[in-house]
């Protein structure tokens, strides 16, 4: 399982459980709007911010291993021109 799918089911889990909640909660449904549309709005920006922490660290990840693959490129051609020269 990826960690994109298992941050994704955490948030829906999270919401199903949130609307459920205020559904079932004894008050006027003018107050269980408002506190949906709250409720849809921090969700919103919650899932917003982790998905930029989770791109930024993959964009992080990625520039490590292209990096490390680089060296190994080079490490490789010195061999190579070690053995062609010797």
């Amino acid at each position: 399982m990826s960690v994109g799918r298992f941050f994704t089911g955490v948030a829906i889990g999270a919401a199903i459980g949130a609307i459920a909640g205020v559904l079932l909660a004894p008050q006027s449904g003018e107050e269980t709007r408002e506190k949906l549309g709250s409720m849809a709005k921090d969700m919103a920006e919650r899932t917003d911010k982790t998905v930029k922490d989770i791109q930024e660290k993959a964009d992080s990840i990625v520039s490590d291993m292209q990096e490390k693959g680089d060296e190994i490129i080079t490490k490789i051609q010195d061999l190579i021109n070690k053995q062609k020269e010797g």
